[in-house]
């Protein structure tokens, strides 16, 4: 069974206001990473429940994986990511 994909509603809107290439980028990473397993993945230190980043260009997305789903949390550009 695939996993799925939920959003928050920051995370969306933070989506939304990336240029369109950007977005399409993040998003196919973001299917790369629930289909293969593949992606520059790190798990946040000192944060619980544990929080992990996904890395695409310069830009950063941080979710919770809850085994059969990934929670989007925000997606943020490098500088602001980590704030």
């Amino acid at each position: 069974m695939p996993r799925k994909i939920v959003w928050t509603d920051q995370a969306k809107a933070q989506l939304r206001a990336i240029d369109q290439a950007n977005a399409l980028r993040i998003l196919h990473a973001l299917a790369r990473l629930l289909a293969t397993g593949e992606g520059d993945v790190k798990r946040l230190q000192d944060i619980d429940p544990p929080e992990f980043r996904l890395r695409v260009g310069d830009y950063r997305l941080r979710f919770h994986d809850l085994g059969d789903a990934v929670e989007v949390l925000a997606v943020k550009h490098r500088r602001e990511a980590y704030r």
